[in-house]
């Protein structure tokens, strides 16, 4: 097992009715910006019940944060943060106004002229704006972890940013608020939990059989509670096993004391920045080709997987590591989740060599756990993604 520090400070507050004991989070004397997404709070509840828990608070409002948060968008609220005085910010949603709320939070301390150089050179932020969150779409972890990713339209970039100072200071889960997603994007959220958990875990033998342990049990939970959270979210005991295990599957506490890989993630952005594909489809286009094409390196963490996650117990490393790639297929199609670019785009050919070179652009010269995925590499691993 690595050495490691691990410290969260974020509080949850977990459980039916839960909303309402927001107030008692939050300074009295606090003036808050709440930030939410399209709306889609004011059809199913939580909107009202958010705005009555303020009742006694001064409440400025900022809405339309869109999925992938957008810098352009972002900006808007940072005037109005500044103009406003804002002490305290709000996010009620998922984890792109959670994401794009982090941003805010950071920039509205920072100093320097220009807030994007807080991602494109990725400034630590240590002391951030008190913010906490009401989670509406289970998927990102981002209520329970100090990282964010935006998107910046007029560059065509997809980048990443954090510190100790994007904790969310709370964070309440009230598992009813999946009633209202729509089927497609519940299994994004299942999808997204459990590539995450690949990224932490999907690398090579830590000695760190804790840590393999709850891996492996969030990515059994995911799959036992998926076809009923897609096909009834109203059901409460499956509703909350899932919110929960996506808070897990990314707060920090399962990367602890192991080797982390994240090619995934760095890949997949750029096909959301190239085609707008939904986060979580561009994970599950692109996992099983990075496995397979860095198969020598993951087989021996791919067999355990086989057998502690699927059961497969029968073959040799290699075929055990081998079918466990398959029933990430399997699992993703069983969720509607298509596993090739070619069937989200037609206009994929090009796409291997477009983001090579954006990678050698930036410099981003080795991915994965061993920092060996070269530019080269990615272009191989998105062409068998076709």
């Amino acid at each position: 097992m690595l050495n490691f520090e691990f410290k969260n400070p974020t509080k949850i507050i977990f459980g039916k009715e839960t909303i309402k004991n927001l107030s008692k989070e939050i300074p009295a004397d606090a003036k808050i910006l709440m930030l939410y997404g399209g709306g889609s709070i004011k059809k199913n509840g939580i909107y009202d019940e958010v705005k009555q828990s303020l009742a006694s608070y001064q409440v400025i409002e900022f809405g339309g944060i869109p999925a992938n948060p957008e810098y352009e968008v972002l900006v808007d609220a940072l005037a109005l943060i500044k103009k406003e005085e804002i002490t305290y910010l709000l996010a009620v949603g998922g984890g792109s106004v959670i994401d794009g709320t982090k941003f805010l939070s950071s920039a509205a301390l920072y100093t320097g002229d220009n807030p994007w150089d807080i991602l494109e050179k990725g400034i630590r932020t240590d002391v951030g704006l008190p913010f906490g969150t009401v989670l509406t779409l289970p998927a990102t972890g981002s209520e329970m972890n100090s990282g964010a990713v935006i998107s910046r339209r007029g560059t065509n970039q997809k980048l990443g940013m954090g510190g100790p100072g994007l904790f969310p200071q709370f964070s309440i889960l009230d598992p009813k608020v999946i009633q209202s997603i729509p089927k497609h994007q519940l299994a994004n959220g299942v999808v997204d939990a459990f590539t995450h958990v690949l990224e932490q875990y999907m690398t090579y033998p830590a000695h760190a059989s804790l840590q393999d342990r709850f891996a492996e049990s969030i990515l059994q939970t995911l799959i036992e509670v998926a076809p009923t959270v897609i096909e009834n979210p109203f059901y409460h005991e499956a509703a909350s096993n899932f919110m929960w295990s996506c808070t897990m599957a990314l707060n920090g506490l399962i990367q602890k004391g192991v080797p982390t890989d994240w090619a995934v993630h760095a890949i997949g952005h750029e096909l959301t920045v190239f085609f707008g594909i939904d986060h979580a489809r561009t994970l599950a286009i692109i996992a099983p080709s990075h496995y397979r094409y860095n198969f020598e390196t993951k087989k021996a963490k791919l067999a355990q997987c086989a057998e502690r996650v699927f059961g497969i117990t029968t073959g040799t490393m290699e075929e055990k590591a081998a079918t466990c790639i398959e029933h990430f297929e399997k699992f993703f199609h069983s969720l509607g989740i298509q596993t090739k670019l070619s069937e989200y785009t037609t206009e994929y050919l090009g796409t291997a060599e477009r983001i090579e070179a954006r990678f050698i652009e930036r410099g981003m010269l080795g991915l994965g756990e061993h920092k060996a995925i070269t530019p080269s590499d990615v272009r191989q691993i998105v062409s068998m993604s076709y």
